[in-house]
């Protein structure tokens, strides 16, 4: 009899916890991206979903423009959804103790960590708490629009001599609104600093979030930057601003090719590259140099992360999620380079077995070709963060109007930003 009484608990206990398991779950993922992006990512929830019936997702996805202040919002509300894609940066934001997200080290039985390298895991750890799993890594470099310089009857720059004396062919060859190159103020900081390392061996933040410029070289350094206006390299913070603020892959004048160059991260030029207007395609030129530099000044830093909300209601499944994002072949394949080189060793190995790891793609030869060059930039916070971008496009402006000399014009940017350090460093 007590057999049978024990016979029957323990099966409805196995029933009760069977009907647990299967209860219906839903997960909230966020991420930023171009519609390529989306799509595939989407294509891989689809896979997901069919593979865990009882989690449903429910995408909320944007362009990169506002994506940080709608999350920043969320995070202080506490209702930011349960799986995100971060930003290395971020960290500083909000993870400074390493508590902003879900320690990830507490699911190690539903991740697989030992497809990374203790160093990548390293990047995403904040004070022992892994606060996401890095996505893959990138650099910033040089791409071209290959008919536009064709049509200017210009090489691609290897040098900076070469790189200022093509806008004033642009200009005379193919009109005023004709720049070699467009970017960002987030490329043309990054652009600078190249610059500067490569000709002084010294970055712009040291890890402390000091400066590593003396008062000459920060003159000289924004002198560089009025070169740019000057000599009609880019378009000016006041010209880009007449396009209004969305991407610079869905404006008109990269569309058609009047802007004939990037400098910026190679995981993000598949969006440039799906907006050109054929036959004109995205080519890698040289990673342009001082003449005899060695140091190249080349900056690389963990792409993105997946992170899970601390506040998550489901955090095995927010790992579940994450570990078929980046380990199942049904959405290692769906998201392909979507989000640059897996660092995810199998997921790695299984793009380059099936042929979509091309030396040949300009993402990949991008990165190789940063890989390949010697840098001493160690990745920082601060020059990505958003109210220095800010500070440094006000800054511009400021050199624009030439009413103050670009010294002048340092000096007021550095009082702002060492204000800005001070805060992020409380």
């Amino acid at each position: 009899m007590n057999k049978l009484v024990s016979g029957v608990i323990a099966s409805l206990l196995f029933s009760c916890t069977s009907t647990w398991a299967q209860q219906p779950v839903e997960l909230r993922m966020s991420w930023w991206g171009g519609n390529s992006r989306h799509q595939a990512t989407l294509k891989a929830l689809e896979a997901f979903e069919k593979t865990y019936p009882h989690i449903h997702v429910k995408a909320e996805y944007t362009g990169w423009d506002g994506h940080l202040a709608r999350l920043t919002t969320q995070m202080a509300s506490g209702t930011e959804p349960d799986v995100m894609q971060t930003n290395w940066p971020w960290l500083s934001i909000f993870s400074k103790n390493g508590e902003g997200y879900y320690d990830l080290y507490k699911l190690k039985d539903t991740l697989d960590l030992g497809q990374y390298s203790a160093n990548d895991l390293a990047s995403t750890t904040v004070k022992g708490k892994l606060n996401g799993l890095p996505i893959s890594v990138n650099a910033p470099v040089f791409y071209y629009n290959d008919v536009t310089w064709q049509k200017a009857g210009l090489a691609y720059p290897k040098d900076w001599d070469a790189f200022f004396a093509a806008g004033k062919v642009f200009q005379q060859k193919l009109g005023n609104n004709a720049y070699p190159y467009a970017m960002v103020d987030q490329d043309v900081i990054l652009l600078l600093n190249t610059w500067m390392m490569q000709k002084y061996q010294k970055p712009m933040f040291n890890r402390d979030g000091s400066f590593g410029w003396d008062d000459a070289q920060w003159a000289e350094a924004f002198s560089f930057l009025k070169r740019l206006s000057d000599e009609h390299v880019l378009p000016s913070p006041k010209t880009l601003s007449a396009y209004g603020k969305g991407n610079l892959y869905e404006m008109k004048p990269w569309i058609n090719g009047e802007w004939g160059g990037l400098f910026t991260w190679n995981i993000t030029i598949r969006m440039f590259a799906n907006n050109m207007t054929p036959p004109a395609k995205l080519v890698l030129g040289d990673y342009v140099m001082q003449p005899g530099a060695k140091e190249s000044g080349a900056y690389f830093k963990t792409a993105q992360m997946l992170s899970v909300a601390k506040s998550t209601k489901h955090p095995k499944e927010a790992a579940l999620l994450i570990n078929f994002l980046l380990n199942d072949p049904q959405s290692v394949e769906a998201l392909g380079l979507e989000r640059g080189i897996p660092l995810n060793k199998s997921a790695e190995t299984l793009l380059t077995g099936k042929g979509i790891i091309d030396p040949n793609d300009p993402v990949i030869a991008g990165l190789r070709q940063a890989q390949a060059l010697h840098t001493t930039v160690v990745a920082t916070p601060y020059i990505e963060d958003l109210q220095i971008i800010d500070q440094f496009t006000s800054a511009r402006e400021k050199l624009d109007q030439g009413q103050l000399t670009p010294a002048q014009v340092a000096a007021e940017f550095r009082q702002q930003v060492e204000r800005i350090v001070r805060r992020l460093n409380r």
